[in-house]
């Protein structure tokens, strides 16, 4: 009796006319999802993969998908797969190479150690150390933690884990916002772990660069006859000098008192003046503004 063969076409999925380049894309999707290592159901995965496996070393290559296109089943003279008959294991499979799988052949090396495929999963992890790869993540930080340093607890969840895991990262004082802080093999393989610093949202402050913007909010009087104004920034508490008839919308900067900056410096802290405008007055109030405007009127 005759075993029918599968067409090439309908295991991957794709239409007989399907571009090169369409075939690769949907054998690289194919290939993680149905990869035993990954999947709960390996004897079932196993099937699949080498069926998708042997589909791809035909249509992958485009003189053997001529001749498949011309003669069916009978292309290669055996009619039995693409790799001549089904192979026991994982002996018959086609090791892919890094152009057809691109980033996800270290998806491969990862869980079967580099230049390992061909001769079983398992034989190869015992045979070939996986290549030591490195992983990043972000550790998100306030703005005194970036200028007095920290130690934060974050989970991480490695690819190939089941769940996560948290490790210590310590961010030294004076951190740049963006820079990298590495922990040393504690990614795949022995790899690095690089987080990202994230600067997160102040209360008080808005960030421009490497400058902090506060907005400072003054009695009209204040700003009429000037004084001092208590600014509290990452640093600790700071007197600004107001002069005299100081405007809404004036800006007084602070050097040195803003975020970490390369090279050991530090951006400015600027305050903004907002003039509050009271929007009620008692009557002893009221009258004293009348007499002001009665002399501004005789100017």
């Amino acid at each position: 009796m005759a075993v029918r063969t599968k067409d090439y076409y309908e295991v991957l999925g794709v239409a007989k006319n399907a571009p090169q380049e369409e075939i690769r894309k949907v054998f690289r999707k194919l290939a993680m999802e149905h990869h035993p290592d990954v999947s709960k159901d390996k004897k079932t995965s196993e099937a699949r993969f080498r069926e998708i496996n042997d589909a791809y070393e035909v249509l992958g290559d485009p003189q053997k998908r001529k001749k498949y296109d011309e003669l069916g089943s009978a292309w290669n003279g055996g009619g039995a797969g693409g790799s001549g008959g089904a192979a026991s294991g994982w002996s018959g499979m086609k090791t892919p190479s890094s152009e057809d799988l691109g980033s996800f052949n270290e998806f491969f090396e990862a869980f079967m150690g580099s230049n390992q495929a061909r001769g079983g999963a398992r034989r190869s992890r015992a045979e070939g150390s996986p290549r030591p790869r490195a992983v990043e993540a972000e550790v998100h930080v306030t703005v005194e933690e970036l200028l007095k340093g920290a130690r934060k607890r974050v989970t991480v969840r490695l690819p190939g884990s089941v769940g996560g895991e948290v490790v210590e990262v310590g961010v030294p004082a004076g951190t740049v916002p963006g820079q990298r802080v590495r922990l040393k093999g504690k990614g795949l393989n022995g790899g690095d772990l690089d987080f990202k610093t994230v600067l997160l949202q102040h209360p008080s402050y808005e960030v421009d660069g490497g400058d902090l913007l506060l907005s400072a909010r003054i009695p009209v009087w204040k700003a009429v006859l000037g004084g001092s104004l208590e600014i509290r920034t990452p640093d600790g508490v700071v007197r600004l000098k107001l002069p005299p008839g100081t405007q809404g919308g004036r800006k007084f900067r602070l050097g040195g008192h803003g975020l970490p900056l390369p090279g050991k410096k530090r951006g400015n802290f600027i305050v903004e003046i907002q003039v509050q405008i009271p929007e009620s007055v008692s009557l002893e109030e009221r009258a004293c503004w009348v007499r002001l405007e009665e002399l501004a009127m005789k100017q």
